[in-house]
């Protein structure tokens, strides 16, 4: 009959042992998981920080119609807003219709670019020459496509006409004597709900003519 209160032998691990081994073993486990849990906690706090969006306001210098216009504007707020809302006086010529890039209604030219003005932060066009509608002519000296838009009664409602003009004025200067279609395809980003076509390309190639 073997005897309960012998001692354990040398090479069998002792109850105090064994306990003590798990413990070691539980507690560099709970501290690894702390680690981790620390280092996944600053991981999504910088990913929120990322995300968050951006307050208050900052200074934007913007080179429009040949003068320097300065905007206190949000870091989000689109150069389309900012000359149209935060301007004084504002420039009101780039219409907002669609504010998704896709009427082409508040083109504008960015370093001679037609671009949507919807879609483009104030703060990316600092340093950039920016021309709107405005720029290009007056009512009492309007550059040649705004003439002819005039004489062609190429307009209905207005709101595309400002930027069917600033296309067309920045397509004929890179193309100063375009077919019907190289006229299409120029306008192309440009939608008029009126159907006002035939009158628009009809002014645009009298004003080529005019070059």
């Amino acid at each position: 009959m073997t005897d309960r209160t012998d001692k354990s032998t040398p090479s069998d691990p002792s109850r105090r042992k064994f306990l003590k081994g798990v413990g070691l073993v539980g507690a560099g486990a709970a501290i690894a998981g702390g680690l981790l849990e620390t280092e996944l906690k600053g991981e999504r706090s910088a990913a929120s920080g990322a995300n968050a969006p951006m307050s208050g306001t900052v200074e934007a210098a913007l080179q429009v119609n040949n003068e320097r216009r300065t905007v206190q504007v949000e870091p989000r707020t689109t150069l389309l807003n900012a000359l149209r809302n935060h301007l004084d006086p504002p420039l009101t010529g780039p219409k907002l219709v669609c504010d998704m890039g896709t009427c082409g209604a508040c083109t504008v030219l960015v370093d001679d670019r037609p671009v949507y003005a919807c879609l483009v932060l104030a703060v990316d066009a600092v340093g950039k020459k920016i021309t709107t509608v405005e720029g290009l002519g007056t009512a009492e000296r309007p550059n040649q496509v705004q003439a002819a838009f005039v004489a062609d009664d190429a307009l209905m409602c207005g709101f595309c006409t400002p930027g069917f003009v600033t296309t067309i004025s920045a397509y004929l200067k890179k193309n100063p004597q375009p077919t019907l279609v190289e006229l299409r395809e120029a306008c192309k980003g440009n939608f008029c709900r009126c159907g006002t076509y035939p009158r628009v390309f009809e002014a645009a190639l009298a004003a080529a003519k005019q070059k």
